[in-house]
């Protein structure tokens, strides 16, 4: 069984981070979470521009960083797309592409056909000698990608490299990447906002809060069961997190929710009830008859989610919750922010799970 491309098990006292992760050779990490979580961290640690205070790193089973270990970002072999493609203004395509090999020490000759190679790869074979200041923006990022693939890294670090593109560029560029890193078997590490992205790219997922890993699991596990808020906002479904009451049943702090139990057998500890938006029904009032979950919230916004208005709120305990209505019912209810009203849910419509 071969190394993970790079494994982290270090600390950064001062950003307050502490992460444990591996990036399987050969797959696809989405690493996720708020603003502030520690993401740019961890792409620190792994490109060599963090230095960690405790633990180390290991680039393809070679220690890059710890105690008594510090190997500098250009022996790492990891190379790095991020938002801006950054490309060398007084260097034609060719030869921006052309420098990793270079400098790896590769003859002018080579290194230029692994440059062609790169950017026939990302389809911009045609682009070989034009200047950078006469790239569209889609383009200069196909550029950046071909040269950071040029060196042959063992992990390439994409933090955001869509987010800085319109519409069709970025969804062009997916495309690219998906061809790139999904057909080839190559290692990544993907930072991103976007659920797209998660689904064209991502083999595994990583969700972190806080400087700490929340949420770990293969892309299909994480979205279908999130066990983290962020992962919940990212699978567009509402989350309570708390501990297994019944069989059934999950609470957190006021808040308790009946549904349906799937998977493992659920033991006591830490459970997840998950449910759409568009099963909540709101109301003014608690309805009549027995409705099995009931759950009084405050207003905090209202968004448009396509045909709908997606209501959000807040139950005393803070749990954060949404529901979608029709125009036409929130115009009825005449809901507005800071408004006190109930979402009801059948338990029919609630996943709840080990968490």
């Amino acid at each position: 069984m071969s190394a993970p491309a790079l494994s982290v098990r270090a600390a950064v006292p001062e950003r307050d981070v502490e992460v444990d992760l591996d990036v399987p050779e050969g797959r696809v990490l989405a690493l996720l979470g708020p603003n502030g979580a520690g993401k740019s961290t961890v792409l620190g640690l792994a490109a060599g521009t963090v230095r960690p205070g405790g633990g180390e790193v290991q680039v393809a089973g070679r220690r890059v960083a710890g105690e008594r270990t510090w190997v500098p970002p250009h022996e790492r072999r990891i190379s790095l797309l991020a938002q801006e493609p950054l490309l060398l203004p007084h260097l034609d395509v060719l030869s921006n592409v052309a420098f990793g090999p270079r400098a790896r020490g590769a003859g002018r000759r080579g290194a230029e056909q692994v440059a062609r190679a790169r950017l026939a790869e990302v389809g911009v074979e045609e682009l070989a000698a034009r200047r950078v200041h006469r790239l569209s923006g889609g383009q200069a990022q196909r550029v950046a990608l071909a040269r950071a693939l040029a060196p042959e890294p063992h992990l390439l670090l994409l933090d955001e490299p869509l987010s800085a593109l319109d519409v069709d560029a970025a969804a062009q560029l997916r495309q690219v990447l998906r061809a790139t890193l999904r057909g080839t078997g190559r290692s990544a590490i993907v930072v991103t906002h976007d659920l797209l992205d998660v689904l064209a790219l991502a083999d595994d997922v990583v969700v972190l809060d806080g400087g700490r890993v929340v949420e770990r699991g293969t892309t299909a596990e994480v979205l279908s069961r999130p066990r983290s808020a962020f992962g919940a906002r990212l699978a567009g479904v509402n989350l309570v997190l708390g501990e297994r009451v019944a069989a059934d049943a999950v609470r957190a702090g006021a808040d308790e929710v009946h549904g349906l139990a799937s998977g493992p057998p659920l033991t006591p500890g830490r459970a997840a009830a998950t449910f759409s938006p568009r099963a909540v029904a709101v109301h003014r009032a608690a309805p009549g008859g027995s409705p099995r979950n009931v759950l009084p919230v405050r207003v905090t916004g209202l968004e448009q989610q396509g045909a709908l208005v997606r209501v959000r709120g807040e139950t005393a305990s803070g749990c954060r919750l949404a529901a979608d209505v029709t125009p036409t019912s929130l115009s009825t209810l005449r809901v507005g922010v800071g408004d006190d009203v109930v979402f009801v849910v059948k338990a029919a419509e609630v996943d709840v799970y080990a968490a």
